[in-house]
Parts: structure tokens; C-alpha cells; sequence
């Protein structure tokens, strides 16, 4: 690949080969003469608009979102500025394709439709060397490293090296949904082996075919490859996505307070779920601070979201062990509660002098909540006796299924809006059709973290802060909250419609930037008019 001082003298095919560079059809009949391309390319020189008429049609005739998956990811690879004139043409369409659901399917079969490299591949065997490594990279003004270990991606556990597909489709919706330019945008897979045997005998396979370390051992590799980072790339903000779950909470925890960092998986998730309960208690015109809430699943997604609410509640006035006290959570060996013998060291501040139970319905009677969550990917827990007794505690229960795929959801939109005769503040971590009930129609939310992180990303790109905190996150939440109209929640709406979500995305960026500057955490200098700032800095598909 080549480097940004070489592309300018770049010259007929080399020209054409760089994606960054590469009009194809666009180049004009003066650029076609100046860099050697004549009777390289066929005699029409055609507008960015016609070859996105192209691109759609090539999309329309493909057999399914797989395909389409491919096709541009291939676009991506031969021109840059045409892949996301595509994505941002309508990002409601091509955002489950590039990423969650398609990408699924992408990862599993990542190994067997590989074209070309796309980011960095970086082995535990080079943890002494990261830094040289590291610096083969063509773009020396990296903002952004998405890393991912590929050790929970999505619901399909452990795929090691099939990963990848996460932090490339992860920082591709940082532009099409916000923005950020891609050239500064690195996305990188930590390969440290894989639990999963079937792909080690995979001849396929294009990763380290080995067991994963001990945790002390990828401590070692994320401290190494952390400090390669920061030395090549300064001030660099290192986005964890798709780690083992007990793996992100530990290295969160190890670096937050320490380098330009976040988990989406914890964080990003945690703040679309605050995003979505912000909108929630502005319909009931309640508190976070006044809430009850109980989570069924314990793992690092419900942990994250627990913390966050917390902090959200100490931020209404609560203090830490109110906040605390005010949140319950039940796993697969039931009740978090201070007999328990068997509790990590995250979960442990959630266990309270409770009586142990390993049943829901008798949790939600005993402790009487006002808000359930679901992150146990359990589908059907969420039973009927369990959201009728929510919806005889509460004239408005908040309900959250947030489970994906839609198979592992905790109950349906319709279940949830019957069993409460309508009465439910419904959202999920998938996009359940509109249910009419009652002659009324409603319209379930769907928790999806690309509402938060692009946002919250441009807004970090922009300021430049040392550290990216909770309280920056919730701030996004609100910011996303404070877009929802008062027609759309009387729809039952608890996120922004995504239609505009490049606008949606820039007005909560503006939001979390003017929190960043008031709070003196930039490092940049304060701008007289901050949005006309940030859009300044947008990319645009244009040639």
C-alpha cells in the first residue's frame, strides 16, 4: 500500500489500484491525461451520482445481504469515496448490511471470502515488536484503533482471526453514520489463538492456531500493544470491541482512568440503554435517581449497563451506595446477593443482604421494580406472570429485552404491549415490527449502539480529551434522548428515528462537545460556534 506523500504522483493503474485515489469512471478527460489513464477507462466520463445509480442496481440483483456484504466491501477496496457515498445514501439499509446483522455471517465465513487486508493483523508473537509493526501502517495521523480479539463476537463466542470483520465494520459506521474521516480510522485484530477448535482444524483459517494465554499473559499483550499504540499513534483513542467478556471488563478497568479508551460492547451498549430509559422517565416525567432496577443476566453487557445507571443516578444527587442499593440483578445461579460464594469482582457491588432466589417472578414480587432489564440472551424469560406483575407494580413498567438475535429475545414487542394492555415502555436489542393493539399502533425501540458511538466518537475526534468518562457517555445518551419528539413517544418511540442519523449524530456530538469543553476536559481550543466547528471537520464522499 502505498503511503500519502507517494499518491499524489500516482500514475495509470497504480492510480486506479489506490482506493483512496480512485475516481474510476469519474476521472475527468483532463485527470485521464495528466495521470496516464487514456484508454484505461471506457470514453464516458460519469457524475458520483451516476455511479452510485450503478452500485444500487448491482446491490438490487444480488441474492441476499451476504452477497451485498461482499459486493461492497469489494467497493470498499477499489473506491473509497463510491463505498460511502453508498452507505451514507441511506444508512437505514446499509448499516445491517456492513454491520450487525450481515456481519455475522461475514465473520463466520470471513476466512473463506477474504480479498484483502483491510486493517492490522497483530500476533501475540510480536508483542516485543508492536511498534515497529505498527508502523508499516500508511497513515501516520491514526484518531482511532478499533481492536478486537475476536473472543465474543456477537453471539457466536469465540472466532478468533474471523473477527476482524467487527473493528472493520465497527469504524466504517464511525463515517457512515457520523462522519469521522476513514483515512485516520485503523482497525486492528489482536490475534492471541482461539478456543475454537473447529476453526483451528480449518484449513482455511487465516489466524494464530493455538489456545489462548492466561489472563495474565493477555494482560501482558494489551499492555504491550496499548504503549505501542500510544508511542506510534499519540494521543490515539483505542476503541476495546468484541473481547471475552471477563477479558473487556479487566482490561476496561485497566486502562480507562489511564489512556484515551472505551468498550462499546460495555459502554456504547450501557449508554444506548440510558438513551432509551432517559426518553422512558421523560414520558412518566420521573427521575433515574427514583427508579428501582432489576437486571436478569450478569455478564459484562448487564454489568455495564448496572454501572452506567449508577453513575446516572449519582449525576441525579444519589450517592454511590444509593445508587447501588437501588439495583438488582439475577444470573443463570440466580439472585446477586452476599451469600453467594461464586461472584466475580464486578458483580460483587451489586450483591445486597437479599434472601437467595432463583426465581424471576419471585425477584420482581420481592424487590417490585420498576424497570426490567434483559441481557441473559434467554429467550421466553421474560414470561407472562413476570411482565403482568411488572405492569401490576407499575401503571407504565419499563421493559427492555435486549437480547439479539431475535430468537434470544426475553419476550416480543408483541408479548410485552398485550400482557400490559399497552401500558409498556418497550425496547430491544432488535427491531420488532409495529404492533397495533387495541386499534393503537406502537412503535417498539430498538437499543442499537450505532445510535451512540459514531456521536460520541466525533465528538472525542473533535475535542481531543485525555480520557473518555461515563459521565460522557450518559451525556450522549441524553443527547440521542432529547430527539425523540413528544408525537414519537406518544408512538411508544424511545430512540430518534435513524432516517437522518447523520444529522441526528452530529446534534449529539455537538451536545457531548459542549459538555467536553465545560467540563475542561479538551485539549483543543474552544470554538466561538461549536457545531459550525464540527462540521467543518466531516467527511464528504465527493471527489
Amino acid at each position: 500500500m502505498t503511503t500519502p506523500s507517494d499518491r499524489s504522483s500516482e500514475m495509470g493503474y497504480q492510480r486506479l489500484g489506490d482506493p483512496v485515489l480512485n475516481k474510476g469512471t469519474a476521472f475527468s478527460a483532463e485527470e485521464r491525461q495528466r495521470y496516464g489513464l487514456e484508454g484505461l477507462l471506457p470514453v464516458s466520463v460519469e457524475t458520483l451520482d451516476q455511479q452510485l445509480q450503478r452500485v444500487l442496481g448491482h446491490l438490487d440483483a444480488k441474492d441476499n445481504d451476504l452477497e451485498r456484504y461482499i459486493y461492497l466491501i469489494g467497493l470498499a477496496d477499489r473506491n473509497e469515496t463510491l463505498f460511502y457515498k453508498t452507505l451514507m445514501s441511506d444508512p437505514v439499509r446499509f448499516v445491517p448490511i456492513v454491520y450487525d446483522p450481515t456481519v455475522a455471517d461475514a465473520c463466520l465465513n470471513f476466512d473463506h471470502i477474504f480479498r484483502r487486508s483491510r486493517g492490522m493483523y497483530l500476533t501475540r508473537d510480536m508483542k516485543d515488536r508492536f511498534a515497529e509493526v505498527l508502523r508499516n501502517w500508511p497513515q501516520k495521523d491514526v484518531r482511532f484503533i478499533c481492536v478486537s480479539s475476536g473472543g465474543r463476537i456477537l453471539g457466536l463466542g469465540d472466532i478468533g482471526a474471523n473477527g476482524m470483520g467487527i473493528p472493520i465494520g465497527k469504524l466504517q459506521l464511525y463515517t457512515a453514520c457520523a462522519a469521522v474521516p476513514p483515512q485516520q480510522l485503523l482497525p486492528i485484530l489482536l490475534d492471541i489463538g482461539t478456543t475454537n477448535e473447529k476453526l483451528r482444524n480449518d484449513p482455511m483459517y487465516l489466524g494464530l492456531r493455538q489456545e489462548p494465554p492466561t489472563p495474565d499473559e493477555v494482560d501482558a499483550i494489551a499492555d504491550a500493544f496499548v504503549a505501542a499504540a500510544n508511542e506510534v499513534f499519540p494521543g490515539v483513542c483505542v476503541h476495546f470491541e468484541d473481547w471475552k467478556g471477563t477479558d473487556a471488563m479487566r482490561l476496561l478497568a485497566r486502562y480507562r482512568d489511564k489512556i484515551l479508551c472505551y468498550n462499546d460492547d460495555i459502554q456504547g451498549t450501557s449508554a444506548i440503554t440510558v438513551a432509551g430509559l432517559t426518553t422512558a422517565l421523560q414520558i412518566k416525567k420521573e427521575k433515574m435517581s427514583e427508579q428501582r432496577v432489576l437486571f436478569l443476566g450478569a455478564g459484562s453487557a448487564g454489568l455495564g449497563i448496572a454501572g452506567m445507571i449508577a453513575s446516572a443516578m449519582q449525576m441525579d444527587g444519589l450517592s454511590k451506595e444509593q445508587a447501588l442499593e437501588q439495583i438488582r440483578l439475577v444470573d443463570v445461579n440466580g439472585l446477586i446477593e452476599s451469600s453467594r460464594t461464586d461472584l466475580n469482582e464486578w458483580q460483587k457491588p451489586f450483591a445486597h443482604a437479599d434472601h437467595p432466589s432463583k426465581d424471576l417472578l419471585d425477584v420482581v414480587k420481592t424487590f417490585k421494580p420498576t424497570i426490567l432489564i434483559g441481557v441473559s440472551t434467554t429467550a421466553g424469560a421474560f414470561t407472562e406472570a413476570v411482565v403482568k406483575e411488572m405492569a401490576a407494580l407499575n401503571q407504565q413498567p419499563i421493559i427492555f429485552a435486549l437480547s439479539n438475535p431475535t430468537d434470544h429475545a426475553e419476550c416480543s414487542a408483541e408479548q410485552a404491549y398485550q400482557w400490559t394492555d399497552g401500558r409498556v415502555l418497550f425496547a430491544a436489542g432488535v427491531q420488532f415490527d409495529d404492533v397495533t393493539y387495541k386499534g393503537k399502533t406502537y412503535h417498539p425501540g430498538q437499543a442499537n449502539n450505532f445510535l451512540i458511538f459514531p456521536a460520541t466518537s466525533l465528538a472525542v475526534y473533535a475535542t481531543r480529551p485525555q480520557r473518555i468518562t461515563d459521565a460522557l457517555f450518559i451525556e450522549t445518551a441524553r443527547a440521542v434522548a432529547n430527539q425523540v419528539t413528544d408525537a414519537q413517544r406518544a408512538q411508544g418511540m424511545l430512540y430518534p428515528p435513524t432516517e437522518n442519523v447523520l444529522d441526528m449524530e452530529v446534534t449529539a456530538a455537538v451536545h457531548v462537545a459542549e459538555y467536553i469543553f465545560d467540563q475542561g476536559m479538551a485539549t483543543v481550543e474552544r470554538p466561538a460556534n461549536i457545531r459550525q466547528w464540527i462540521e467543518g471537520m466531516l467527511y464528504r464522499p465527493e471527489y
